[in-house]
């Protein structure tokens, strides 16, 4: 594998050489200073050029990084829409760096720099920015709920809880497990993540996907989530469903603690509407 050195002289070699660059910018996990460094981080780079077509109309240019072993062009594909405004390439090379680059006409520099603030300038060829950001992964930081946000999101946990249920209890279990991964568990790692906040402060992250979670939980919590993640039979699903509901019972009753916030009367009703539908259905 290419040495971080190395990738960076690439990049900014070329960018130097190329007339339609003028702006160049680290982004993501390398430019976070609070994120140990490992081989797998990618190289998110921004390209700031006066000739958005000249470059993406050909890929020849992309050569000079490396030999590739994938490449995926989001704004270029059909079946997925591009999320983003510029044109990207995510590529892994056959040294095994990743690296996504990002090219920007330059008429989105403001718009760009005031709403990025993890953003690290390696390459200014007009001296545009002023003031060089200092990077910050502030807007990641966990998220100190208003009462409204704290019953949002316990309600959505237990309106969304009896579609898990009657996807149980249907016998369609793909229905059950989407609707226990994609909303439930989102919820109850939303509310684990604010009561980490009430214990330790709303001044820190915890990472893409909650992924530095373990590190800010007890070990009894964190084997009570990952048994959540059994989900290859109808009775793991209901003990992962349960379990869910009483982690989310413990942790939100916390944050209403912590916070004086009011205890919402969902969990009581909707844990009484899962009981009998259990009873009603039981696995076959």
């Amino acid at each position: 594998m290419r040495s971080e050195k190395q990738i960076y002289d690439t990049i900014l070699d070329f960018a130097k050489s190329d007339e339609r660059i003028r702006i160049v910018t680290l982004e993501g996990s390398r430019a976070n200073v609070h994120i140990p460094p490992d081989d797998f981080q990618d190289y998110d780079i921004t390209f700031f050029v006066t000739d958005m077509q000249g470059f993406t109309e050909k890929d020849e240019w992309l050569q000079i990084f490396g030999e590739r072993l994938m490449m995926q062009k989001p704004e270029d594909m059909e079946l997925f829409p591009p999320e983003e405004k510029g044109f990207s390439y995510l590529m892994l090379f056959n040294d095994d760096v990743k690296m996504d680059l990002t090219l920007l006409p330059m008429d989105m520099t403001d718009e760009y720099f005031a709403h990025n603030k993890l953003v690290k300038l390696l390459l200014d060829k007009d001296g545009l920015i002023q003031h060089p950001p200092v990077p910050t992964d502030i807007e990641y930081h966990l998220q100190r709920p208003t009462q409204r946000m704290f019953d949002d999101c316990c309600n959505e946990f237990w309106n969304t809880t009896p579609y898990v249920v009657k996807g149980l209890c249907r016998q369609e279990i793909l229905f059950a497990i989407d609707h226990l991964n994609d909303i439930v568990r989102k919820e109850l790692l939303r509310m684990i993540s604010w009561l980490v906040g009430t214990k330790q402060g709303f001044c820190f992250s915890l990472g893409k996907n909650y992924k530095f979670l373990r590190h800010y939980i007890p070990g009894e919590m964190w084997d009570r989530l990952m048994s959540t993640y059994r989900m290859d039979t109808y009775a793991h699903m209901w003990e992962s469903l349960e379990q869910c509901m009483a982690l989310f019972r413990e942790v939100s009753s916390q944050v209403a603690q912590q916070l004086n916030y009011p205890y919402p009367p969902y969990d009581k009703n909707i844990s009484g509407y899962v009981a009998r539908q259990k009873i009603k259905y039981p696995i076959a």
